[in-house]
C-alpha cells in the first residue's frame, strides 16, 4: 500500500512539474512572441488582391486582368451550405473555441509521440488566417506557437463571421482562383448560391491540397475528398441520408470556366489595360480597380461583325490561296486522329478550322473539331476561283476537287440554318471606329479582324494616307478663306514642277475625264482631283496645314506641297473620325475618350 502511494505521488509530482514547466515555457514564449506580433486591425484594412475588370458603358464584362482571379464575397451572401462544407472539412468545433482548438492540439501531440511525425496539424480556421495574412508556410514550433497566440488576439478582436468571411475570400482553391466565389465561377460557372451540395462539398475540400485534390487535373483523388467532405457532413447533421445518397450520386462536371465576356472589345481592353498601368502601375492589376468604358455592347457587336464580313467579302473577292496544309490521311482514320491533327488551330476571327475527309462532286465532308462532322454544299465553295493576283482570279470552279482533297486542313464559316461556307484568314485586316461627336464618347472601336492573331491596334495604330477623304478639310480650309460652294475652278488638265516633289507631277481625275468650269459643290460631291488641286493651291498649302489643325491633326502629319490635297499626309482611323466629328457637331471639336469611370 506504502508503495502504491509513493507511485502516485511520484506521478502526481511529475506531472505538476511537467504542467508548470509547460505553462512556464508557454508564458515565456508569449512574453518573448508577443511583442512581436502584428496588429490585428490590419485585417479589417485588408485590401485584398482582385483583377482589374473591364466593363462596356452598360456594365457588360469585357475583359479580365490579373493573376489571381477573385470576386470577394460578405459573410451574409455566403448559402449556409457552404458554411457548412467549409467547417466540416475544416474546423467542425470553429463556432466553439476561442481561436485553437485545444482537442485538435491535443490529437496532433499525440499522433507526433506515436509516428515521430507532424501529419496532424491542429489547425483552426482562425489559425490559418494568422498564417495566410501575417506568417510564412515553413513548419518550425517557434511558427506554429506564433500562430496560436495570433490566432487567440485575432478571436480578441474580431467576431467568427468576419473571420470565416477573411478565411472565404483569401483562401487559395488552385487554377488561379482566390477566394470561394472565384472558385464558385472558374469550376462550375456559377454563382455560389448557384452550386450544389456536391459541387460545394467539391470545392470545400480543395484547399488543404488545391493541386492534389484538383477535379481538373486529377479527377478520381478530387472524387475521393468530395465524398470524405460529404461523409463528414452527413455525421455532424449538416445534411440528411437523402441529400448525402444524391450527392454521393451526383456525377462531376467540373471544368474550366473563363469568367464570362459578354462584349468582344479585345482591342479597347488593351487600351484600357494600357492606360491603368500607366497611371497605377502594377498595382492596377491586384487593387480591384473596376473601369467603365463608353463603349455602347449593341453597337460594338455591330462594328465586330460589320468589319469581319467586310474583309471576308473583300477576301472572297480576290480569290481562294489554297488549303492551310496537307495531311495524308490514313484510311481507317478516325475523329480521335482528326481531333489530333486539329488540336493546334484554334478558331480565328470566328473561323474555325476543319479537314476534308471526303470531297464528291460538287460538295465534301469535313469534320469540325467539338462539332462534328459537316457538309460543305456548292454554294459554300463555288466562289474559290484560285487567287493569281490581286486584280485576277482563275476559271470558274467546276468540282469540288478542284479546290479541296481528302486532308486538306482548310478555315470554314459558320451560316445560317446549319451551313457551312468555306473560308480563310483575310490576307489584309481594317478597323472601325464610332465616336459620339456631340461629346467624344468612343461607342465602338475594332482595331483588325482578330485580336489573338494580330494585337496591332489599326484604329489607334495604324498612320496611313486618307486620300480623298481628307478632301473636305481642303474645302473648309477655302470656305474659312473666303470662297463659297459656288466659286468656280477649272477642271483641266494640268502639270506641276513642283520643288518639293520629287518629279514633275500630272494629276488626274479618277475618271480619267475632265469637265472644264466646275462650282466648289460639285466638285467634293464627285471629288475632283484636278478642282481640289486648284483650290490648295490658291488658298495655299501653309494656310491649308495651319488650318486642319483646328481638326486635331499634328503638323508632323500633313505635307505642305500640293499632293496634301489628294490626301498625302497620315492618319490613324481613330483620328479620322475625331476630325470628321467636328463637321458633325455643328464646328466644335471634342477630344475622344473611353474610360467613362475608374
Amino acid at each position: 500500500m506504502k508503495l502504491s502511494l509513493k507511485i502516485l505521488r511520484f506521478f502526481l509530482a511529475t506531472g505538476f512539474a511537467v504542467f508548470t514547466a509547460g505553462v512556464v515555457v508557454v508564458a515565456a514564449a508569449y512574453f518573448y512572441i508577443a511583442p512581436q506580433l502584428p496588429p490585428i486591425d490590419r485585417l479589417k484594412e485588408v485590401q485584398l488582391q482582385v483583377p482589374l475588370r473591364v466593363f462596356s458603358n452598360e456594365g457588360a464584362l469585357i475583359a479580365e486582368f490579373g493573376e489571381q482571379r477573385r470576386t470577394p464575397i460578405r459573410y451574409e451572401d455566403l448559402p449556409q451550405t457552404v458554411i457548412d462544407a467549409i467547417l466540416a472539412t475544416e474546423d467542425d468545433r470553429f463556432f466553439e473555441h476561442p481561436g485553437v482548438d485545444y482537442q485538435g492540439l491535443v490529437r496532433a501531440v499525440v499522433e507526433l509521440i506515436r509516428t515521430g511525425e507532424k501529419r496532424q496539424g491542429g489547425s483552426t480556421i482562425t489559425m490559418q488566417v494568422a498564417r495566410n495574412f501575417f506568417l510564412s508556410r515553413e513548419k518550425t514550433y517557434l511558427r506554429k506557437l506564433t500562430e496560436i497566440f495570433l490566432a487567440l488576439k485575432i478571436e480578441r478582436q474580431l467576431n467568427k463571421q468576419e473571420i470565416l468571411e477573411l478565411y472565404l475570400n483569401k483562401i487559395y482553391f488552385g487554377q488561379r482562383a482566390y477566394g470561394i466565389a472565384a472558385a464558385a465561377q472558374i469550376y462550375y460557372g456559377l454563382s455560389i448560391d448557384e452550386l450544389s451540395i456536391a459541387q460545394v462539398a467539391m470545392i470545400a475540400g480543395l484547399p488543404k491540397a488545391p493541386s492534389t485534390n484538383n477535379p481538373i487535373s486529377n479527377p478520381e483523388r478530387a472524387l475521393e475528398r468530395r465524398d470524405y467532405v460529404l461523409g463528414r457532413m452527413y455525421v455532424l447533421g449538416f445534411i440528411d441520408s437523402d441529400q448525402y445518397s444524391r450527392a454521393l450520386n451526383e456525377a462531376d462536371t467540373a471544368s474550366l470556366h473563363a469568367a464570362t465576356i459578354e462584349v468582344q472589345a479585345p482591342y479597347v481592353a488593351e487600351m484600357v489595360r494600357g492606360y491603368m498601368v500607366e497611371q497605377f502601375g502594377e498595382e492596377a492589376y491586384s487593387a480591384g480597380y473596376r473601369v467603365y468604358t463608353t463603349l455602347v455592347g449593341k453597337r460594338q457587336d455591330a462594328a465586330r461583325a460589320a468589319l469581319r464580313d467586310g474583309l471576308l467579302a473583300y477576301d472572297r473577292r480576290h480569290g481562294y490561296r489554297g488549303a492551310v496544309r496537307h495531311f495524308e490521311l490514313a484510311a481507317d482514320a478516325g475523329e480521335e486522329d482528326f481531333d489530333s491533327l486539329l488540336k493546334e488551330n484554334k478558331s480565328i476571327g470566328g473561323l474555325l478550322a476543319a479537314l476534308v475527309v471526303e470531297v464528291d462532286g460538287q460538295s465534301a465532308r469535313i469534320y469540325i473539331p467539338e462539332q462534328g462532322y459537316a457538309e460543305l454544299d456548292w454554294e459554300g465553295i463555288s466562289w474559290a476561283r484560285s487567287y493569281v493576283s490581286v486584280n485576277q482570279r482563275g476559271a470558274e470552279l467546276k468540282s469540288a476537287d478542284q479546290v479541296l482533297q481528302r486532308g486538306d486542313l482548310i478555315r470554314v464559316e459558320a451560316l445560317p440554318e446549319g451551313r457551312w461556307r468555306l473560308a480563310q484568314v483575310p490576307a489584309l485586316s481594317g478597323a472601325l471606329v464610332s465616336v459620339n461627336p456631340q461629346d467624344g464618347a468612343l461607342q465602338a472601336l475594332v482595331g483588325g479582324f482578330d485580336f489573338y492573331q494580330s494585337k496591332f491596334n489599326r484604329a489607334t495604330q495604324a498612320q496611313r494616307q486618307p486620300g480623298s477623304s481628307f478632301k473636305p478639310f481642303v474645302y473648309s480650309a477655302a470656305l474659312d478663306k473666303g470662297y463659297t460652294v459656288a466659286s468656280l475652278f477649272n477642271d483641266a488638265p494640268v502639270v506641276f514642277d513642283d520643288a518639293s516633289l520629287e518629279t514633275t507631277w500630272r494629276p488626274e481625275n479618277y475618271s480619267g475625264k475632265f469637265y472644264g468650269p466646275t462650282r466648289m459643290r460639285e466638285a467634293l460631291t464627285h471629288s475632283r482631283n484636278l478642282v481640289s488641286i486648284r483650290l490648295l493651291r490658291a488658298v495655299g498649302p501653309g494656310y491649308v496645314t495651319s488650318y486642319v489643325q483646328h481638326f486635331g491633326f499634328r503638323p508632323g502629319q500633313i505635307p505642305k506641297n500640293l499632293s496634301l490635297a489628294l490626301g498625302s499626309g497620315t492618319a490613324t482611323p481613330l483620328e479620322m473620325a475625331r476630325a470628321y466629328s467636328v463637321f458633325a457637331n455643328g464646328g466644335f471639336y471634342t477630344e475622344p475618350y473611353f474610360i467613362r469611370e475608374v
